[in-house]
């Protein structure tokens, strides 16, 4: 078992592009960012996943929040992505929150979630949602009315 603590500790252990994880299972306890293959993993297993990209066989994971998620089967407690492409299953506890998803195998599960739904949200109306967000931070938008600036 390999527990990464630090980003460097994970730096370290990158050789020529490559994390190779040696067959061994591998947890992260700490939040990373890096621009490298992970190889020969068998298990990894986060509480979250925060990616641009994740390509993998399989995912077990509690959240998962990415931009792209290519996977051969998703098991997750939640997941919020904005593009999901998976070959047979995808299956969740709680909810799944993006703009597509799409099996890439004709005979495939659709996705399950088991105490929440699966919420396709257009691209355009979370840029939207942003923008509520922020001009109610800003104290600009009271009760869905704009203020006038002063």
């Amino acid at each position: 078992m390999k527990i990464y603590k630090t980003q460097k500790e994970v730096e370290k252990d990158i050789k020529d592009g490559v994390l190779d994880c040696k067959n061994e299972d591998v947890t992260f306890e700490c939040g990373i960012d890096i621009d490298a293959d992970i190889v020969n993993a068998r298990n990894i297993k986060a509480n979250n996943i925060i990616s641009g990209d994740i390509n993998a066989w399989d995912i077990n994971a509690w959240d998962i929040n990415a931009d792209d998620i290519k996977a051969r089967n998703i098991n997750a407690e939640d997941i919020k992505a904005r593009n999901i492409s998976y070959n047979a299953f995808c299956n969740v506890y709680k909810g799944i929150q993006c703009a597509s998803i799409k099996s890439t195998r004709y005979n495939a599960s659709k996705p399950i979630c088991l105490d929440g739904e699966l919420e396709i949200i257009k691209p355009e109306d979370e840029e939207v949602e942003k923008a509520i967000k922020l001009l109610e931070e800003k104290g600009r938008l009271v009760d869905g009315k704009i203020l006038k600036q002063d």
